[in-house]
């Protein structure tokens, strides 16, 4: 077998990564103007339409923008090069933590046809966790996903911590707190702090994705609305990112970054504050330990995610 090369992704693989990703799509589809899907050819949908299947590499236009914010050192972006194509790509991003998760490289999007190449991409990804000095390296697993456990679990990686998808719902609460919205992008300002709500990935990976305004010239993503807020209450400080769900306009998703373990009185004031914006629901995720700590009012949808992990 000709051998596999692992490097540092560049701007001129955009093409090749992205067709990679589509090529995972088996049927590209839109809504029409009654609210019927069709089956339509990929040429004819709209950048946000391609978007909807599957995010920022489903078309050049916006893994470009994608790559070029991780090249500016957002995150580690890899590519894998067998018989002289692009042929295995993957993701990962630093993030300092608190326990359980600690100092460690996330390893996220990894994408090929070939399981010897994923193979490839996830020891390259091992090996470099030695060089940039980190306690472990972790990964996530959407549930039931038995092919991927078998996947990591021959790395030597073991379940760290389970993620499940609540509801919540948003109602008044008797707290003083303060909330400003705050553009500032810089992710020193979260660096070793929890990622209280909304962690599938790792804590670096979503501010990444979500706080900078990468998207901003794409319309339907901008009118959709997403706050980013600085909060203050009865002393504890939050980083919030509060969005509109995308078919459930009454529904938010929330991430939150605290200093220390998601305190009372945030969650009070991101659920009041919720209340008055008109939401109805929040859709949080959340750790096994948070989760017992929010009480009879949180209700698991039955979606969960595994964090798996090696120590370093």
């Amino acid at each position: 077998m000709a051998e596999i090369h692992v490097r540092p992704a560049l701007l001129d693989d955009t093409q090749a990564i992205s067709s990679l990703f589509r090529s995972r799509i088996p049927v590209w589809q839109r809504m029409d103007t009654i609210g019927e899907v069709q089956d339509v050819a990929y040429e004819q949908l709209t950048i946000y339409e391609r978007w909807l299947h599957g995010g920022p590499w489903m078309s050049v236009e916006t893994g470009a923008l994608h790559l070029s914010h991780l090249l500016r050192g957002a995150g580690f972006p890899l590519v894998a090069i067998h018989e002289d194509k692009l042929a295995g790509y993957t993701e990962a991003f630093h993030s300092v933590e608190p326990a359980p998760f600690g100092n460690h490289l996330h390893l996220t999007s990894l994408v090929s046809n070939d399981p010897a190449v994923c193979k490839a991409l996830a020891q390259h990804i091992l090996k470099q966790a030695a060089v940039v000095d980190v306690q472990r390296v972790t990964a996530s697993i959407i549930a039931h996903d038995d092919e991927s456990v078998e996947f990591y679990r021959a790395f030597g990686m073991q379940p760290l911590t389970r993620i499940h998808r609540i509801n919540l719902p948003a109602k008044t609460g008797q707290v003083f707190y303060k909330s400003v919205e705050h553009p500032n992008a810089n992710p020193a300002q979260v660096h070793g702090w929890h990622m209280s709500l909304g962690r599938w990935e790792c804590a670096r990976q979503h501010w990444e994705t979500l706080w900078p305004r990468t998207w901003a010239a794409i319309p339907e993503i901008q009118r959709r609305p997403t706050n980013r807020l600085y909060v203050t209450a009865a002393g504890q400080e939050a980083y919030v990112l509060i969005h509109q769900q995308l078919y459930a306009p009454r529904s938010a998703e929330v991430y939150c970054w605290t200093p220390k373990p998601l305190p009372g009185q945030v969650l009070t004031a991101i659920r009041d504050w919720g209340h008055r914006e008109g939401y109805r629901t929040l859709v949080l995720a959340v750790t096994d330990a948070t989760l017992k700590a929010l009480g009879a009012e949180a209700e698991p949808d039955g979606y969960y995610q595994d964090i798996y992990a090696i120590d370093g």
